[in-house]
């Protein structure tokens, strides 16, 4: 069996220290990735709209690996995960799709289906119900490609009767947020708001708490927030804590959840901010060559091996930020737990 990842000193004392005793012991990730490489051949459209150093981290992800990552990462814990696939707009999407409903069958694990906006209601429905998925997935990459990633709107890949069948059937719906000012962009606000009078019965949920993942992405978004009365937030990928405690200030613990981003949160980094851009320090030459990307950016020594796992760094943030607001134990429990298994109608 091929080896994931190093489990070092430093990772078993952040964890012991830090993490597993605030942990309840039952946890459910609501946002994790599991594909196949081969369903991916291109990627040349998807780097010109988002980020490259995911890629960096793992070209594929089986389920048989993600369960292996819980095993080394979460050490006394039991994790639930809600999967979907990661597909470029060149990849085969109904491989990835076939895959997350075979293994979410095997495995009994809850999955999404990852639509595409070109699919008539009728076909997102059939889809759905044949693949036993709970709701959708869908992304920024798939929107009409004479598209610049800044004019991207959530109904150019979420389009309204997809919405509608969403709606019909009270499933969930994981939303990335598009646009280069993430979660304080007033059209995201304007439409996240839109979706949540419209379609009153979508379980909506706003993936990475809106990519707000330096303080300068927030602008005025939790008071605009403060109106929302259903809507969801994942803390996946996020290691902003200010991010955190504004967002649990604003709706308080029953609308957040814990999400990670499996397998990107199995790299080894440390996120900073500089002058409103997020950076991800990482160990020399770990990544290849990361100088095209300028989100990442290489330490070595000392600092290279003071690295813990992405994972750790964004549930050490959340805990600050719980600490922040004097979170109670039930509290996190609803995070880690309760309110997605509420979301997802997980039997006892």
């Amino acid at each position: 069996m091929k080896t994931l990842l190093e489990i070092k000193t430093v990772d078993r004392e952040f964890y012991a220290q830090r993490l597993r005793d605030w942990l309840p012991d039952g946890i459910i990730d609501i946002h994790t990735h599991v594909w196949l490489k081969r369903f991916n051949e291109k990627k040349k459209e998807l780097l010109k709209r988002t980020a490259s150093w995911p890629s960096m981290v793992a070209d594929e992800n089986t389920v048989e690996d993600l369960i292996e990552t819980y095993r080394l990462l979460f050490p006394g814990k039991t994790v639930i995960p809600l999967m979907f696939t990661n597909v470029v707009p060149e990849g085969n999407l109904d491989q990835a799709n076939d895959y997350v409903s075979g293994v979410s069958r095997k495995h009994d694990f809850p999955a999404l289906i990852f639509s595409h906006p070109h699919w008539d209601a009728a076909e997102l429905e059939k889809r759905i119900q044949e693949g036993n998925f709970l709701g959708a997935k869908s992304y920024l990459s798939l929107a009409p490609s004479r598209l610049l990633p800044s004019e991207i709107r959530i109904f150019d890949f979420f389009p309204h009767h997809h919405l509608a069948v969403l709606n019909k059937h009270g499933l969930l719906m994981m939303l990335h947020i598009p646009r280069n000012d993430r979660l304080r962009d007033p059209v995201n606000l304007a439409q996240m708001l839109e979706i949540e009078e419209r379609y009153p019965d979508i379980k909506l949920i706003i993936a990475h708490v809106g990519r707000a993942y330096c303080p300068e992405d927030i602008g005025d978004a939790f008071t605009v927030l403060a109106k929302t009365r259903t809507m969801c937030f994942d803390i996946s990928a996020n290691t902003n804590a200010e991010t955190f405690r504004r967002l649990l200030e604003t709706v308080g613990p029953k609308r957040v959840l814990f999400g990670s981003d499996l397998p990107v949160l199995r790299m080894r980094t440390r996120r900073i901010c500089e002058r409103g851009r997020y950076i991800n320090l990482v160990p020399k030459g770990m990544y290849g060559d990361v100088s095209a990307d300028n989100h990442m950016r290489e330490v070595e020594g000392g600092a290279a091996e003071e690295l813990t796992f992405f994972m750790y760094e964004e549930l050490d943030a959340f805990r600050r930020a719980a600490r922040a607001v004097k979170l109670r134990a039930g509290d996190i429990e609803d995070v880690f737990h309760n309110n997605a298994r509420r979301l997802l109608n997980m039997r006892d």
